[in-house]
């Protein structure tokens, strides 16, 4: 059996996965691996058609949309404290101020996001609530890398960017006007729930608890020799520094990637639910994040 896998090139990801990619999980089914942006996994999971996957890492965000057809896998996604989505913006002159002042200097200005259906942007707009009550303005889809130059450049007023960002803004000459896993933390005290792996319910109960124990190994023989992956990792990392690339693995893979636990699936199930009563997601259905 081998299974269409998609995720991103992204070091956490490339880590997460390579033992699996590889042949290298005793007993796992083999993978056929495409590379994709987010944004585009979203979209396959949300509308299918002819770029059907069997497993996806998509957001979050988008669960509300795909989980009559896949089900979250337990086990090698991306969630953590300290990890969360920047806005950032342009600095002006050597003083590190920023373009658009302080956070409600956002009122009408136009925000560049990762997708629309991102964690990332749910995160933002439940910040935004509370600190731009009278709204941002325009909102611009563009892929995560396009951001900081977009921002750079002044294309942009401001962006919402996600992974190696947190370590690399500086060298666009950008200031950070706000961290939304801050915001979700100090509100929440939960961890912030970022990437998700999720698998077709037509595969069957038995085949997706395979799965969610070949994700597991995977992620723990990538702990056991993290040299192993070094390869894989630096292979797709789009000429990252490996020293941003170690540290991009050492803040998104942790105890949720091995496994949600409580913790995990309340930080998703309060996502969600924040989001619903915002009108910015469908609302769940109290078992629709249950494995089998």
């Amino acid at each position: 059996m081998t299974l269409r896998i998609a995720y991103s090139p992204c070091p956490n990801d490339t880590f997460v996965f390579d033992a699996w990619a590889h042949g290298r999980v005793p007993g796992a089914p083999a993978l056929d691996v495409t590379f994709a942006d987010i944004d585009i996994t979203n979209g396959w999971a949300e509308h299918g058609g002819a770029d059907e996957y069997d497993v996806l890492k998509v957001s979050y965000a988008v669960l509300p949309w795909v989980l009559d057809d896949y089900a979250l896998l337990p086990c090698g996604g991306a969630l953590g404290r300290g990890c969360g989505p920047l806005v950032l913006t342009r600095e002006t002159g050597t003083g590190g101020t920023s373009q658009a002042g302080g956070p409600g200097g956002l009122a009408g200005k136009t925000v560049a996001v990762p997708s629309e259906r991102s964690t990332a942007y749910l995160l933002f707009r439940l910040w935004a609530a509370e600190v731009v009550p009278e709204g941002v303005g325009e909102v611009v889809v563009m892929p995560f890398h396009e951001i900081m130059p977009a921002v750079r450049d002044g294309k942009v007023d401001a962006g919402l960017v996600i992974h190696e960002a947190r370590f690399t803004y500086q060298d666009y000459g950008l200031h950070s006007l706000a961290d939304m896993g801050e915001h979700w933390e100090s509100t929440t005290g939960l961890p912030i729930p970022l990437g998700a792996i999720i698998a077709k319910r037509s595969l069957g109960e038995e085949t997706l608890r395979l799965l969610a124990e070949s994700a597991r190994a995977s992620v723990r023989m990538a702990w056991d020799d993290p040299e192993a992956s070094r390869p894989y990792v630096l292979e797709h990392a789009q000429e990252m520094d490996p020293a941003v690339a170690d540290r991009h693995i050492g803040l998104y893979v942790n105890e949720f990637t091995a496994d949600l636990g409580d913790d995990g699936y309340a930080a998703v199930r309060g996502l969600l639910t924040r989001a619903a009563a915002e009108g910015l997601v469908p609302p769940l259905g109290p078992d629709a994040l249950d494995f089998v």
